[in-house]
């Protein structure tokens, strides 16, 4: 890892045209794109056509970060990698989308950048509505238009020997009670659940946030986020397998 300075010195040269410094802040970097390449391992795409994806995103990101934003540059990088990785799904999606949502949906994931540069986090549908001058509605419609079609047989969540996949998630059966995250007691789990280990849940699995944003908004480490879910998770499975 590089100090402060020392990032801005190669940071400066790679944006004036050095080749070397943006060779070395991308090797410097590639363990940032392996740990979000990861997250996109079970969509069917070679592990190393997404990692050289992953890689433009961050070359974006070395020539656009501006050093007066007050965020650290991985904070900056992280988005616009995930964003180039989403895109090259996008365009391989088999669902047709027509050329005018397409293009919204790319001014949006525009806009989304420049508001994560300017405000050093994730922006709200709201801001980027009131940038575009769009209503919520047009935005979330776009954005939903474009996302990459699952397959039934991938895994929804994986912890040690035990997997769940989006199949097992809408199958029914005589013999069931319902879909695991439909099931009625997971209300009553959650609803006991300590406040912390809730919202890891929640936003790990309702709103498919990765370890590494939970912990940059929740105040932990990954590791800790890690070791929270996975001892969740076992909680609530000893609950539902005895309820």
């Amino acid at each position: 890892m590089l100090h402060d300075e020392e990032f801005k010195t190669w940071l400066m040269k790679a944006q004036q045209g050095d080749e070397a410094a943006r060779e070395f802040l991308l090797e410097q970097n590639f363990n940032l794109v392996r740990s979000i390449v990861h997250r996109f391992s079970n969509r069917g795409y070679e592990w190393d056509d997404l990692f050289q994806i992953g890689c433009i995103g961050l070359m974006k990101a070395i020539e656009r970060f501006d050093l007066s934003y007050n965020t650290k540059f991985s904070t900056y990088a992280v988005p616009m990698i995930i964003g180039e990785i989403r895109r090259f799904i996008r365009d391989d999606n088999p669902v047709k989308v027509s050329r005018p949502v397409k293009e919204l949906a790319y001014k949006i994931h525009r806009a989304q950048e420049k508001l994560q540069g300017i405000k050093g986090r994730e922006p709200t549908i709201a801001e980027v509505a009131q940038m575009l001058k769009l209503d919520a509605a047009d935005i979330v419609a776009a954005l939903e238009a474009i996302q990459p079609v699952a397959s039934i047989f991938e895994l929804a969540f994986h912890d040690d020997n035990d997997s769940v996949t989006l199949l097992d998630q809408i199958r029914r059966s005589e013999n069931q009670e319902g879909p695991l995250l439909d099931h009625l007691a997971l209300t009553e789990i959650l609803a006991r659940l300590p406040k912390k280990e809730r919202t890891i849940i929640e936003l790990r699995f309702f709103e498919d946030k990765t370890q590494a944003e939970i912990a940059s908004l929740i105040g932990l480490s990954q590791v800790q986020v890690s070791r929270l879910e996975k001892s969740t998770l076992k909680a609530i499975r000893q609950f539902l397998q005895t309820s």
